[in-house]
């Protein structure tokens, strides 16, 4: 059943379609005859209980410099839809929080993807804190003297801005590091919330793992590989993306969390793993689908869109 599908992300003339995952989905969605539009997360407006958009019908194609057609803009109410792709990239900042508390209104009679509350309640570096038997040592924290007696116990570590993405502002740090106290002053200065300290694995330059759970499922893999003389494997910094499997230890990982994250109504959710440790669950605007596609593994947009198409069929045949 052809299904009214709107995408709330950044602008689609800046995207890099090539390594784009919400260009893939909407590639998909065009393909099974679904109708798209488009908007930015600035264009909704709640007046009283109803949440409107200006929103343009969406046409696109896999051509780079000319992937996209926009037409007119017109106001709809978005719970007249089927569908809301929840895909602007982080910072996850107030505003951010903002579209949930929104897109909440109308969720779930119009599907939206990922469900706004539980991508709201999940932090990414905090909800993975919910399995801390499947992590490395991992301390929240802003405190010095926590701080150093965290290195001391685990000798070098990295330090990351609690809501941080794409690889930014993280930093390796020696048990006996003379710049930690000048990095200490610089996150003290920069951010107001708590921050990331984690064992550093030396097993990164081996790669870390993206892996990708469509409704709780494990479903395909790419490994990112740093770049020479760099600790972030994060393809925007430089990291390869290389073919590879699941370990034992990586499958038992999913199967822990998958029902938690199928119970959220988390259909799309991107983790890292490095060297059989989980160290974050995406689930803000994942990646990775056209890496694991590109190098042999499933079309995960397909997958991703049969979840989708299956929860509306559900909701349909609910009283």
């Amino acid at each position: 059943m052809p299904l009214t599908v709107a995408v709330q992300m950044d602008p689609i003339e800046r995207i890099r379609i090539a390594g784009d995952s919400t260009f893939a989905l909407l590639l998909e969605a065009q393909a099974r005859g679904h109708t798209l539009l488009y908007y930015t997360p600035d264009r909704l407006n709640l007046l009283g209980a109803r949440l409107f958009v200006e929103a343009q019908p969406l046409a696109v194609r896999d051509e780079p410099g000319d992937h996209f057609t926009l037409g007119e803009a017109r106001t709809i109410e978005l719970a007249d839809l089927d569908v809301v792709l929840l895909r602007q990239d982080p910072p996850f900042d107030l505003a951010y929080i903002a579209t949930t508390h929104l897109l909440e209104r109308i969720h779930p009679k119009t599907l939206v993807v990922n469900d706004p509350r539980a991508v709201r309640d999940a932090p990414e570096k905090l909800f993975v804190m919910d399995f801390p038997e499947l992590m490395p040592p991992t301390l929240i924290s802003r405190e010095r003297a926590a701080i150093e007696a965290f290195r001391a116990a685990h000798g070098e570590v990295v330090m990351k801005p609690l809501y941080g993405f794409g690889g930014g502002s993280v930093f390796k740090v020696g048990e006996r590091d003379p710049n930690f106290g000048s990095l200490f002053d610089l996150f003290s200065n920069t951010f107001r919330e708590p921050w990331v300290i984690q064992k550093f694995l030396p097993q990164i330059v081996e790669g870390d793992k993206r892996i990708i759970l469509v409704d709780g499922e494990a479903l395909g893999a790419v490994n990112r590989v740093p770049a020479e003389d760099d600790i972030r494997s994060n393809m925007v910094r430089g990291g390869a993306a290389v073919e590879t499997e699941l370990t034992a230890r990586e499958r038992a990982i999913c199967a822990r969390i998958g029902p938690e994250l199928k119970r959220r109504g988390l259909v799309f959710v991107g983790i890292d793993v490095i060297d059989g440790w989980l160290t974050e669950i995406n689930v803000t605007s994942p990646t990775g689908i056209r890496a694991v596609r590109k190098l042999g593994g499933p079309d995960l947009a397909a997958a991703i869109w049969d979840a989708i198409e299956a929860r509306r069929r559900a909701a349909g045949a609910a009283p």
